[in-house]
């Protein structure tokens, strides 16, 4: 994965380098090197290898099963617990041929107001997603919180090859809703894209700030939003994730699932970001063994 170099700016500088192998009948983290604050906090193995290909179809039949290392979960954590104006932070994780990674963070992440200064610079966020082929590579970090008057870059690319497979997703917070306090003058301009092999499948660019948060032909005043991705999908995925949503306690928010370029996409938006994410993880939960093979094993992080 390639890096451009960048300008000097006033904030932390963080660069986490994370490479994941399949050794053995386990996914290993095999490379890790970093800059600044931006950690692995700490990596799990809380899920067994699969059984036989013959047994595992058996068990798990009609779901997909795909022949990897048994899972690694690992902790992205950003120590100095929030990030301000000037901080560029970047991320490249990437997973070898029969690696199976789920990528995680300890807590919501938080961007707080922009410096007073003129001439701060916005708070930068990048997330660079490498996927061989014949890798699973799970992206569920838990929201960002975007609090009043911040200025917020923030990319996350996946790039996938051959038969690989990725599921992953994107929560934000706009404002702080349980303060009745919205973006007021900030801004936060999101990008997500998922390539494979060097062919785009989704580009997605989002600028938000008080006023497209608040008009009708925005968010209208909703102030939570996400975007739940699954690579490779079908039609019958599709008519799962839908069957599955009409299940949920969906009422108190506005949710929609369509198949693009055998990419499935799911978004919602809500009053409280917790919403959307309860509702994304049962998502995941019921589609996971008919994505990947295996039954969901929710990370403990997210029970503290």
């Amino acid at each position: 994965m390639s890096h451009a170099a960048t300008p000097s700016r006033a904030g932390w500088q963080a660069r986490l380098e994370l490479k994941f192998e399949a050794a053995g009948d386990r996914t290993r983290l095999t490379h890790r090197r970093h800059h600044g604050p931006l950690l692995v906090q700490r990596v799990f193995h809380p899920e067994a290898p699969l059984p036989p290909p013959a047994a595992a179809a058996a068990a798990i039949a009609p779901a997909a099963v795909v022949e990897t290392a048994a899972p690694c979960h690992a902790y992205i954590l950003h120590p100095p617990g929030g990030v301000v104006s000037g901080d560029d932070l970047l991320l490249q994780a990437s997973a070898a041929a029969r690696a199976h990674v789920l990528l995680t963070t300890p807590a919501a992440g938080k961007f707080y107001r922009r410096r007073a200064a003129p001439e701060a610079a916005p708070a930068r966020l990048r997330q660079e997603l490498q996927i061989d082929a014949g890798a699973i590579l799970e992206w569920l970090p838990q929201e960002n919180i975007y609090y009043p008057d911040t200025e917020v870059e923030l990319c996350t690319r996946v790039h996938s090859s051959g038969a690989s497979h990725f599921i992953g997703w994107e929560i934000g917070c706009l404002g702080l809703p349980a303060q009745a306090a919205s973006l007021a003058g900030g801004c936060v301009r999101q990008g997500i894209e998922l390539w494979r092999d060097d062919r785009p499948l989704l580009i997605e660019r989002l600028s938000i700030d008080g006023e497209s948060l608040a008009a009708r032909w925005g968010l209208a005043g909703h102030a939570a939003l996400g975007t739940w991705l699954a690579l490779p999908a079908q039609a019958t995925h599709l008519a799962a994730a839908r069957a599955c949503l009409t299940q949920l306690d969906c009422a108190a928010l506005t949710v929609a699932c369509t198949l693009v370029d055998g990419v499935l996409i799911c978004r919602a938006l809500g009053a409280r970001a917790d919403w959307i994410r309860q509702r994304f993880i049962e998502l995941w939960c019921a589609l996971r063994p008919a994505l990947i093979g295996r039954a969901a094993c929710l990370p403990r992080i997210w029970s503290t």
